[in-house]
């Protein structure tokens, strides 16, 4: 039998099939990845993180909604389909949560361990697969080389403010040889 967190990946895949750009392999299978790392590090719920991280730009894969408001149509996936499937509702809602605040946008707080472990992970996916935010300024946006170089290099730099203080910390080193490495003035 399935778990209910290999049931949502099937059907992220799903949708995937129907985008032109493959969200997938660029960026959520890294926010997966992050979100299962952070969860072991900081004891937060592990299937909660998980199933976040693949519901977190689900709706922009599926294309429900308009790109923008992203994290309020995958939040409003992730409370119907795993009602659907029968998830519990303290849980289900603890994703929506997580799906709702993770974007870098976010002004507000993130209360539980697995809202900030969902949003450190989706922007630590940034660092990890820097090749398509360049993708994203360059051949989706249509950005000049001056203008494409400054939105990644903001991108970035936005990416890591935004990261809780622990993620911080921990990857000051790595941000820091992105920074020298990328955007030499």
């Amino acid at each position: 039998m399935k778990t209910i967190v290999e049931i949502i990946k099937e059907k992220l895949l799903e949708y995937s099939k129907k985008d032109g750009y493959d969200r997938w392999n660029n960026h959520i299978k890294y926010v997966f990845q992050n979100a299962q790392e952070l969860a072991m590090k900081r004891n937060a719920d592990m299937e909660i993180c998980e199933l976040a991280a693949l519901f977190h730009d689900m709706s922009m894969v599926a294309e429900f909604g308009p790109k923008e408001e992203h994290p309020k149509y995958g939040a409003q996936m992730a409370h119907s389909i795993l009602t659907e499937l029968g998830y519990p509702k303290e849980k289900t809602e603890l994703v929506e949560k997580c799906v709702l605040h993770h974007s870098t946008d976010w002004n507000g707080s993130r209360d539980t361990m697995e809202e900030k472990i969902i949003a450190d992970a989706d922007a630590i996916a940034h660092f990890d697969k820097i090749p398509g935010l360049f993708y994203l300024a360059y051949a989706k946006r249509k950005l000049p080389l001056e203008e494409g170089t400054e939105f990644v290099k903001n991108k970035l730099i936005g990416d890591y403010n935004k990261l809780s203080p622990q993620s911080q910390k921990e990857l000051k080193e790595r941000f820091d040889n992105i920074m020298r490495v990328l955007f030499v003035n």
